[in-house]
């Protein structure tokens, strides 16, 4: 019954993982999201609106405080100018924002291009769009990209460029070369971009520089972000998005039919966070890089192939050294039992990210591995550039591991994966 654009994205490796854990009592890294709450200040801030009053509907297009609060953060970080009144948009997070953002600016037939290993939603929500994913490879060991693939990707039918920076799942930050020849390219095919920065404050190593600061891109940009990421507070779902006030209202009309809006009291806590000293706002990317070394050594130690990421929540790994001749997803699906630690195999960022898992992913083989949307089912892939298919083999040996965890639960899944041999 679900409709064919829709069936490469059914049950993902998330739910999967997830489920092993709590099954296998695993520590679960495979899923990102912090096990400790943000600033106990932010969160007052959401209890005292609750008490008092401040529950009904707020304005469709978000509260005006923190609509203000994001045009600030804005102007003071990177210079860009928006009026709060037009040029700011509240969403359920930035899965909404990224979700509407295709809705409103792609027609039937347009084509995305975007980056591989990409997060899994983006090929859905193209797809919803009744768009196509124009994919680009990310290389390793740098996850840089070749200027001439990114070229050949465009087409007399791509829309707009997606672009993802700080970068999940690798941790890649742009530099300021890439984003040059990311926006050389949006300028002379007139291009649209779209570009998910929640990791913007993640930042360990390197800048995070917006797409929209660069000659020629703010009239042509959609940036999206969200407060979930930056103050570790990922359950409130509060994302936003800034632009042109033509591009704004295009996404705000999607959007409306959507959610709507979202709660009030957690768009007046994060408000308050913008607010904040920088120093304040960067607290969690400081204790995160501690992690981020913490981890990244003792998977190295054991005999991994690190992938020591600049930014955001999760490492990658190459498992050939330990796991010699095994596929990522096998890999995955043994180590809770083995070791009582959950991961993700980042083939499923591949082939346009579906990320799913049996008959969805491989028709009748309900045991194949998520990234074999190549098989012999077409509709299973309907709606998925033909490039998708090149990805059959691709991130076969890498793992993700999530480390926005606590120290101990870094520390114990660490002394639990020595028993890996």
């Amino acid at each position: 019954m679900l409709a064919r654009r829709l069936r490469p994205f059914t049950t993902t490796i998330f739910s999967e993982m997830s489920e092993l854990a709590v099954a296998t009592g695993s520590l679960n890294l495979g899923q990102g999201f912090p096990d400790t709450d943000g600033p106990a200040e932010l969160a007052r801030v959401a209890a005292d609106a609750i008490v008092a009053g401040r529950n009904q509907y707020p304005p469709s297009q978000g509260t005006p405080e923190l609509r203000a609060a994001v045009a600030a953060h804005q102007a003071s970080w990177y210079g860009l100018d928006f009026d709060p009144e037009n040029q700011v948009l509240v969403t359920t997070g930035a899965t909404e924002a990224i979700a509407a953002s295709l809705l409103a600016l792609c027609e039937p037939g347009d084509e995305v291009v975007m980056f591989e290993p990409s997060y899994d939603s983006y090929a859905a929500c193209a797809s919803m769009a009744g768009a196509t994913p124009r994919l680009v490879r990310l290389h390793q060991p740098d996850w840089s990209f070749d200027p001439d693939e990114l070229a050949a990707a465009v087409g007399p039918r791509t829309r707009l460029v997606l672009l993802n920076t700080p970068h999940n799942p690798t941790g890649k930050v742009f530099g300021p070369a890439e984003l040059a020849q990311i926006a050389d390219l949006c300028c002379t095919h007139d291009l649209l971009a779209v570009t998910d920065e929640v990791y913007e404050h993640l930042v360990f190593d390197g800048t995070h520089v917006p797409l929209a600061t660069l000659p020629g891109m703010a009239e042509r940009t959609v940036s999206i972000s969200s407060g979930g990421k930056t103050f570790s507070f990922t359950g409130w779902k509060v994302g936003w998005v800034t632009g042109p006030a033509s591009l704004v209202s295009a996404v705000r009309a999607a959007k409306q039919f959507l959610t709507y809006t979202s709660g009030a009291p957690f768009q007046l806590a994060i408000a308050h966070g913008l607010s904040g000293a920088p120093d304040v706002i960067n607290q969690l990317g400081t204790e995160l890089k501690a992690k981020r070394d913490l981890f990244c050594d003792g998977l190295a130690g054991l005999g991994f192939t690190v992938h020591r990421p600049a930014a955001t929540y999760f490492a990658t790994t190459d498992i050939a050294t330990v796991a010699p001749g095994m596929h990522a997803y096998d890999f995955c699906r043994e180590l809770p039992q083995r070791c009582g630690v959950v991961a993700i195999p980042s083939s499923v960022f591949y082939g346009a990210g579906t990320g799913v898992t049996g008959n969805a992913a491989a028709g009748a083989d309900a045991t194949a591995r998520p990234d074999a949307t190549a098989g012999p089912d077409a509709t299973a892939t309907a709606g998925l550039d033909a490039t998708a298919t090149a990805g059959a083999t691709a991130g076969q040996t890498l793992v993700r591991w999530a480390f926005c965890k606590r120290v101990d639960v870094l520390e114990e899944a660490l002394t639990r994966l020595a028993a890996w041999d």
